[in-house]
């Protein structure tokens, strides 16, 4: 699987993308904000200007009139800031001065409350350019003249667009130090966050193969400490199997060990004699020793094939396993071997069920207790096996029992409770049991013998 990349970059490239939609949200209000405070400044000049006109007109004779000074004409032609037009209308609406075709304003646009004046601000545009005009009513009394003069005056938006880009860019500026700064700070933040897992990492890579301590969680954050605790479970698991193989192995060659060496001294023993009746009592015997051996070594065998499907249970590959059939199909195949020892093999189905299990373990389960009810059973004696409900297995000998106080002993590998067997049998089943998450039980039959019970999970 392709590595996930860093974790500081992957932090700091979303904390930058989180900057960048800030930084385009704060533009774009800090845009609106600057046209606003434009429009504001701006707006107050447009109405300062058309007072000015306010105050020139007067009253000629019955007309109204207006005295606009050259220069005042020429600004209005052109400002610093942009172009200005003009227009003064009288009560009557007739335009007396000024610009003649200058936007109207809308009946629907309220009077301004920001300034005391009969006045409105709009936009519009004029000569096919943007502009934005305030329309003011001025009071007009006289003798023979009473009415609303109106002056309009208008501004091409040149000026307050280059105020709001100013600002903008100067926002822009600060923002984006802002930003810098920040990314900067958060990886510095950052790369002193993730030092406890360098150290971490450093301890790892130091450790030797066979070093499995726990790892220490002193200075980790609250965060991490979670991960390192799993890999402190994990480890002790695997530590602990690694002490069971070992156990497992220096057991296996002690046992090994002494019938090998008495199968060597018996063909010793029968090499050294001349006569064939000693030769033929050490084959014999040899024989019997290597029996013994085999056996010996198909416990062991079965004992890494039940690790091998116990792993294969825990990784999920378990299925759905009929016991019925499987307890039929066995019992079956061990019956001659019953019938040649006298020994009755029944098989009772109280109730029919399944487990999640695997077929092969289920198998050598089923083969190891009946195999050691056989041993212990003499002849004339019964075993029966039992599928009862509650997913409940049952296998009764008429054997002498174990005695409660070897109960719970005869689970250990390499336990003998008599000089028969190899001391794996009951061992092998116990690890089929946990691997298959269940129960097991010994009990004295009601003939005497023992009772070995195993409550499946459902």
């Amino acid at each position: 699987m392709k590595a996930a990349g860093s974790l500081r970059g992957r932090l700091l490239l979303r904390l930058a993308l989180v900057l960048s939609l800030l930084l385009v949200l704060g533009s774009t209000a800090s845009y609106l904000n600057a046209r606003r405070a434009a429009d504001t400044a701006y707006d107050r000049s447009l109405l300062s200007s058309a007072r000015t006109i306010a105050e020139r007109l007067y009253n000629d004779a019955g007309e109204l009139s207006v005295e606009v000074p050259y220069i005042a004409l020429d600004n209005f032609a052109y400002d610093i800031t942009g172009r200005l037009y003009y227009q003064v209308l009288d009560m009557q609406g007739r335009s007396i001065s000024g610009y003649e075709d200058l936007p109207a304003a809308d009946d629907s646009i309220a009077m301004t409350d920001d300034y005391p004046a009969l006045a409105r601000f709009y936009d519009d545009e004029y000569r096919n350019v943007g502009v934005r005009l305030v329309s003011l009513l001025q009071p007009i009394s006289g003798a023979s003249t009473q009415g609303m003069a109106e002056i309009r005056v208008a501004e091409t938006l040149e000026a307050r667009e280059r105020m709001a880009r100013d600002l903008l860019r100067q926002s822009l500026t600060n923002l984006s130090v802002l930003a810098a700064s920040s990314l900067l700070l958060a990886w510095l933040a950052i790369t002193a966050a993730l030092r406890p897992l360098q150290r971490l990492r450093n301890e790892v890579a130091e450790r030797r193969s066979d070093d499995l301590r726990p790892i220490s969680t002193g200075g980790l954050q609250r965060e991490v400490v979670p991960l390192v605790e799993a890999i402190n479970h994990f480890t002790g698991r695997l530590k602990e199997n690694f002490e069971r193989q070992r156990d497992f192995i220096a057991e296996a060659s002690h046992e090994l060990r002494t019938p090998l060496a008495a199968l060597k001294a018996r063909i010793e023993l029968g090499l050294r004699s001349e006569r064939s009746a000693d030769w033929h009592q050490a084959l014999h015997e040899a024989q019997h020793s290597t029996d013994r051996t085999i056996q010996l070594a198909n416990r062991l065998l079965s004992m890494a094939r039940i690790e091998r499907g116990a792993r294969a249970v825990a990784e999920g590959s378990a299925e759905q396993v009929p016991m019925a059939p499987l307890v039929q199909e066995l019992a079956m195949a061990m019956a001659p071997l019953a019938h040649s020892q006298a020994v009755a093999l029944a098989l009772e189905v109280e109730a029919e069920f399944a487990v999640w299990g695997e077929p092969t373990l289920l198998q050598e389960l089923l083969g190891n207790l009946i195999d050691n009810a056989l041993q212990h059973t003499p002849p004339g004696g019964q075993i029966i096996l039992r599928l009862r409900a509650g997913q409940l297995l049952e296998v009764e000998d008429s054997g002498p029992g174990i005695p409660p106080e070897e109960r719970a002993r005869v689970f250990e590998r390499f336990y003998h409770q008599s000089s028969a067997g190899s001391g794996l049998g009951l061992s092998i089943v116990g690890e089929i049991v946990r691997a298959h998450r269940a129960e097991i039980s010994l009990h004295e039959a009601s003939t005497g013998g023992l009772l070995v019970r195993i409550s499946f999970a459902s």
